[in-house]
């Protein structure tokens, strides 16, 4: 049982008489989204218990940079739980109607970069938003990207996902009229600096249109998109 909502629109979780989170559950009303748990650093106790108290609020819930440990945790608050290896995330949605009028693409450089791609791309389709997906078309194979020109003109948001020098959000950008945002990835050796190097090659780049948003920060990413699609 969830403990009762504050006039402030938050509910707090005390644990040995202290307050461990205090969830913002009115969050969905003004942001049109509800409140994420972040997984790493909280306790599985924790988790459970935040997951409930948000689930007594709304239909949705996502848990980013989550396990197999966490979603069988999940499993037995809903059924409905599902967990995206692939994106190391733990989801629960009520169906609803995905609008189609805005496309949002999410691409990826390499396949080594598409575990933060498809954070980007479900937090997206969580939001209801229409969501297509390009890997494996980074800057090594131009022609990759090239041969899906139609594609890119098409879409009303592009997610662009790299590592390594992290060029191909400045070449996406400079071929289309939609915003950019780029998501600088930790895939890389030694002189990428687990994704400073692409981090700066996205914030220096010359082509008008690119916002950049942390390292390995899918959900950041996807959660824009889905803002500026809206």
């Amino acid at each position: 049982m969830c403990p009762r909502k504050h006039s402030s629109g938050t509910v707090s979780i005390t644990n040995d008489n202290f307050c461990s989170a205090r969830i913002d559950v009115n969050r969905e009303k003004r942001r049109g989204f509800p409140e994420v748990i972040y997984c790493p650093g909280k306790t599985i106790a924790q988790i459970k218990k935040i997951a409930k108290c948000i689930l007594s609020y709304n239909d949705t819930l996502l848990l980013t940079r989550a396990s197999e440990k966490i979603y069988k945790v999940v499993s037995q608050i809903s059924s409905r739980a599902v967990f995206n290896s692939d994106a190391n995330l733990v989801y629960i949605r009520e169906k609803k109607k995905i609008d189609k009028k805005g496309l949002i693409l999410v691409i990826s450089a390499g396949t080594s970069d598409i575990p933060v791609a498809e954070e980007a791309a479900v937090t997206a389709e969580l939001m209801d938003n229409f969501v297509e997906r390009l890997y494996d078309v980074g800057v090594a194979g131009i022609h990759r990207l090239i041969e899906n020109t139609a594609l890119l003109k098409k879409a009303q948001v592009i997610v662009v996902v790299a590592g390594m020098e992290g060029a191909l959000a400045s070449v996406v950008s400079g071929m289309v009229k939609s915003p950019v945002i780029g998501v600088p990835t930790s895939v890389g050796y030694g002189a990428s600096f687990n994704g400073l190097a692409p981090l700066l090659t996205m914030l220096n780049s010359c082509s008008p249109g690119v916002s950049v948003v942390n390292i390995d920060n899918g959900f950041g990413a996807g959660y824009m998109a889905g803002l500026i699609n809206k």
